[in-house]
């Protein structure tokens, strides 16, 4: 192309692509990548420097933000399909400047500035997250890493799921726990970017051992299961990674101070504090067989578990909250724990009896268990109002898996969903104000691991409901009672099987 024909075509470009300030390199080498260019009104141009010898790319990006609605950043790219990575080592050469600037590593559907994205992203400042636009033009949403200041990072595409890893120093890469489900159409754009989150300043971030790798999903070998304790905020909707662990866990409860998180795991109870670290075990006694019914009374100072160590067959026992002998409560099994009353009296319970599984009640203390449902098919996950007056549960009496609610005699059953999903183990916010439930695909019965789910929230008093997440997990997820005690906060666990 000569001079005049390309200035000619970078006209055309300002004129019909305002949005997109894409200025193509005129360098002969970018190395891996085929161009690059400014996305969004940046106020700054950017650029980059490919050193072949080294192997390293030095870009310049300006921009107001990567997040909301619109983009403003620096892009080196090349055009992808299929399942495939990106990885990259990431220095800021200069500390100073905006603490949110973001070095990125990312996967994007289009050059538009409004775009549906994934991206794995350094800030300035240290904080890591993995961050997503799910459809052009949404907000954009994230889940951040416990792991502060990483080195190197890396991005993967596999099927509709998104997966960061990260490494410190010269450790080997790591899962960053926490993905979600994003359709990218075929080709797409992958490469680096850099946002100076300042539109009058402009940042510089170093990309160095820069791979990007063709996944291949086949293997002779069973998968490796990671588990990921994660929560989200359900007003932002961002989620952060508290722990993850090639081992499988489950079903969290979130104590009644707010600092830690009970779980199961093998059979026993773990311990883990808000802020992560690593899990201490509750000593259960003789109950070595725990499964993920277990859950905190109102005042804090007893646990509920469901264990089959005795018989074979769950029984429900409560011991004190530090651990300790448990205390037999129900006679009769299969009982599975999820509730407790607020005002600690009652347990709440699923129960198969005769082949019939339904919702009883006990007191905590143990004695005669009172059967309050009794149609046919399966009625599970029973949990309590935060006031006392409703039993939340889910139902399969009008052919799919919905929920319900009743009052704690069992009188006035009345259904509260009623979709296209199966939704499961509703669990009311401490304040009384929202309900919290776990969402199957119509064509999946039963509540098994391993699926495509979502966790959807409604208004208590009836409404839309939201999507909170949507991720790869389904039993175990949340079983329980896993609010945090100001009720602007859920916790779960994610699943991702790696082969």
């Amino acid at each position: 192309m000569n001079c005049r024909n390309q200035k000619f075509f970078s006209f055309l470009i300002f004129i019909f692509f305002p949005a997109i300030q894409l200025i193509y390199s005129q360098e002969s080498n970018l190395g891996i990548f085929e161009a690059q260019g400014d996305i969004g009104k940046v106020g700054k141009t950017g650029s980059v420097k490919f050193d072949p010898e080294n192997g390293t790319y030095t870009i310049t990006g300006g921009g107001t933000n990567m997040w909301f609605t619109g983009d403003e950043f620096h892009f080196i790219w090349k055009k992808a399909s299929g399942d495939v990575s990106i990885a990259a080592n990431i220095i800021w050469p200069d500390t100073m400047g905006n603490p949110h600037k973001k070095a990125c590593l990312i996967i994007r559907q289009s050059l538009d500035t409004n775009s549906s994205y994934a991206d794995a992203a350094l800030h300035g400042v240290g904080l890591t997250s993995l961050q997503y636009r799910e459809k052009e033009g949404d907000v954009t949403r994230e889940i951040q890493s416990d792991i502060n200041a990483p080195t190197r990072l890396k991005i993967e595409k596999e099927g509709d799921y998104v997966f960061m890893s990260v490494a410190k120093g010269d450790e080997p890469l790591r899962p960053a726990g926490g993905s979600f489900r994003i359709k990218f159409k075929e080709p797409f754009y992958i490469g680096l970017g850099v946002c100076a989150h300042d539109n009058s300043a402009s940042e510089t971030a170093i990309f160095s051992d820069v791979k990007i790798t063709n996944i291949n999903q086949e293997t002779n070998g069973s998968p490796k299961l990671e588990s990921t304790l994660e929560t989200i905020n359900i007003e932002s909707k961002d989620r952060r990674v508290v722990y993850t662990a090639e081992k499988h866990f489950e079903a969290p409860n979130w104590s009644k101070d707010g600092k830690y998180f009970l779980y199961n795991s093998d059979g026993h109870i773990f311990k883990l504090a808000l802020t992560g670290g690593e899990p201490q075990e509750i000593n259960t006694g003789f109950a070595v067989k725990c499964n993920n019914d277990h859950g905190i009374s109102p005042d804090g100072a007893k646990l509920a578990i469901s264990d089959q160590s005795e018989t074979g067959s769950s029984i429900i026992y409560t011991l004190p909250i530090n651990g300790g002998i448990p205390q037999k409560i129900t006679q009769n099994s299969p009982s599975y724990w999820h509730g407790w009353s607020p005002d600690g009296k009652t347990l709440a319970f699923c129960g198969e009896r005769n082949g019939e599984f339904d919702i009883y009640t006990i007191p905590a203390d143990g004695g005669m268990e009172t059967r309050l449902t009794k149609a046919k098919g399966l009625d599970d996950g029973p949990d309590y109002s935060p006031d006392g007056k409703y039993i939340y549960f889910n139902s399969t009496r009008t052919g799919t898996m919905q929920i319900w609610r009743m009052k704690p005699d069992g009188s006035q059953q009345e259904q509260v969903t009623d979709d296209k999903y199966n939704n499961w183990f509703a669990h009311p916010s401490p304040d009384g104000k929202w309900i919290v439930f776990l969402s199957y695909e119509h064509d999946v019965q039963g509540h098994p691991p391993n699926k495509d789910v979502m966790l959807r929230m409604m208004p208590v008093k009836g409404g839309e409901i939201q999507v909170l997440a949507k991720l790869f997990g389904g039993q175990g997820t949340i079983n329980v009672p896993s609010w945090s005690p100001d009720s602007q906060n859920l916790a779960f666990v994610s699943y991702r099987l790696v082969n």
